[in-house]
């Protein structure tokens, strides 16, 4: 805390404005756009290791606040006083800091991916920045942020190791069952911690969406790769900005959609994110293959 008062001390309009953009980066909206850009239009295999990295590294990240959970800085103490508006954004627990997975996921994986040593370098720049905005907002402390950067940063690592390596069509059944059994755990140790109290709905529904999202991940992978093998690439430059577009906006609509028909419920929200993800990485890019062939 004694951290945190220090940034308190030195805050100003402009640096809130500042960070409360950096903070921006680390939203999962923000993830999953870039993700859908890789993925429906650049390079596949780029979005599998993003993907593998934040969904793996989320999964983690929700069983430990589950576990420890950690209050929110203002929480443990009252005479704190975090930046305004920046309460909206700070669901879940304080332990790990969320934004600070997401970022390391997506910005920690380009920089694997970069060849340049000053993209490198400014995609971990981005990441620093990020994990730096929630402690200054006052929604994290410096535990929260290091723990998740060190944890996404191992998670992103093994990923971009083995994913040098083919996988028989028998390797990824059993990939995918390892990922689904991975994102079950979580699952029904969130549920089991919320039916005998000591969880509330709104911690154990964001874990759940966690876990679904991970089982999505599993059969969506397996089934694009195995099966559908989409290009990409196959289209102008001009309607790869329409296929974006038009995705990103049904997307948006299908999120919005499921969330009044399914509601907030822990099978709601776990429903949603696991329709979500297998029509991120099923569904659209049956339509864009359907589409393709008939040009």
């Amino acid at each position: 805390m004694d951290f945190l008062y220090q940034l308190e001390s030195i805050r100003n309009p402009f640096f809130s404005g500042i960070f409360r953009l950096f903070t921006l980066l680390g939203q999962e909206v923000i993830v999953l756009a870039v993700l859908c850009f890789f993925y429906w239009c650049y390079n596949k295999k780029l979005a599998y290791q993003i993907s593998f990295g934040f969904f793996l590294s989320a999964i983690l990240v929700q069983g430990l606040k589950i576990t420890f959970r950690i209050p929110r800085p203002w929480v443990k103490d009252p005479l704190f006083i975090p930046v305004e508006g920046a309460i909206n954004a700070a669901t879940g627990y304080s332990f790990p800091s969320g934004h600070t997975q997401a970022a390391t996921a997506l910005y920690g994986t380009l920089a694997l991916a970069a060849n340049k040593k000053a993209s490198k370098i400014i995609f971990f720049l981005v990441i620093a920045m990020v994990g730096l905005s929630r402690m200054y907002l006052g929604v994290h402390t410096p535990a929260d942020v290091l723990t998740s950067f060190g944890i996404t940063l191992v998670t992103i690592l093994l990923v971009h190791y083995f994913s040098k390596y083919e996988l028989t069509k028998d390797k990824k059944v059993y990939l995918m069952i390892g990922i689904g059994v991975f994102a079950v755990a979580l699952l029904i140790y969130c549920i089991s911690l919320y039916t005998n109290g000591t969880i509330e709905l709104a911690y154990a529904a964001d874990s759940c969406s966690a876990a679904a999202a991970g089982v999505g991940l599993a059969i969506g992978w397996y089934v694009e790769s195995t099966y559908l093998n989409f290009n990409e690439r196959a289209c102008s430059n001009r309607m790869q900005v329409v296929k974006l577009l038009v995705g990103l906006s049904i997307t948006v609509l299908l999120q919005e959609g499921l969330g009044v028909i399914l509601g907030a419920s822990i099978a709601g929200k776990g429903i949603k994110y696991f329709l979500l993800v297998l029509w991120i990485m099923i569904g659209y890019p049956c339509i864009i293959k359907r589409f393709m062939s008939k040009m």
